[in-house]
């Protein structure tokens, strides 16, 4: 059984871990926003040494990052611009 401290512990680690994850989805919305690519975003070591892979997975599904790349994808079908060259 978990001591008392040890759920505080637990519990501060788990809000300073929610809060460097909203940091990081600031971060991919602000980057897609500017025209980068969401892999080359989610690349970046700002991303990867701040965020495990199940982090990151749980951005990608957040769900103003999802709106981002809903826009950029619409974006795309208007301009026609796919970037399939570059």
């Amino acid at each position: 059984m978990a001591t008392i401290a040890e759920r505080i512990k637990a519990l501060l680690d788990e809000l300073a871990t929610d809060e460097l994850e909203e940091r990081v989805v600031e971060y991919v919305i602000r980057e897609v926003n500017n025209g980068r690519r969401l892999t080359e975003v989610l690349a970046d070591p700002y991303v990867r040494n701040r965020l495990s892979d199940e982090r990151i997975e749980h951005v990608l599904e957040n769900p103003d990052v999802v709106a981002v790349l809903e826009q950029q994808i619409a974006d795309s079908f208007r301009t026609r611009e796919f970037g399939f060259g570059d």
